[in-house]
């Protein structure tokens, strides 16, 4: 039973640590800090032909080519005009390849404690909640914690890889 405690413990301190947080309409959403490569504005993005509906695009960020997706879309929320707030978060994902999502605004980094993270509450087979690490409970707020991995299912974004 010990080593049960201790998996557990494990799984909490695991979760904790530094999150890049942001929004998506009222929704506080955070990444791992060290999956972000850099946060900028927007650029000009060129639409890929027959992608799915959430992927804006490419863009060329320094020579490189990265695609670029709009989380909204992707999580099924209402589309938004972008604002000056609007902003593109260049995270690392499998791999070497780097992956561009468009976010409302970028709020700050918090270190959210292991203890102060609990299990995504299930929702029902019909509900993905697959891609949420866990629920940030920090200075009064809820933070959903993403696994950058899990949003996409295997294979969803292999056709863009050979794009970047």
């Amino acid at each position: 039973m010990e080593n049960q405690n201790a998996g557990t413990s494990v799984q909490q301190k695991d979760m904790g640590g530094k999150y890049l947080t942001f929004s998506l309409g009222t929704q506080e959403f955070g990444v791992p800090i060290l999956t972000v490569k850099e946060i900028i504005g927007l650029l000009p993005i060129t639409q890929i032909p027959q992608a799915p509906a959430f992927v804006r695009g490419m863009v060329n960020l320094r020579g490189s080519v990265i695609p670029v997706v709009e989380l909204r879309k992707k999580f099924q929320m209402e589309s938004v005009e972008d604002t000056e707030q609007t902003c593109i978060i260049v995270v690392q994902t499998k791999g070497a390849n780097e992956l561009g999502m468009v976010v409302d605004q970028v709020s700050e980094v918090l270190d959210i404690p292991g203890t102060e993270v609990v299990e995504p509450v299930t929702l029902g087979g019909e509900i993905r909640t697959d891609y949420i690490l866990g629920i940030g409970k920090s200075q009064g707020r809820v933070t959903m914690l993403l696994d950058l991995i899990s949003i996409f299912p295997p294979g969803q974004l292999d056709d863009l890889d050979l794009v970047a």
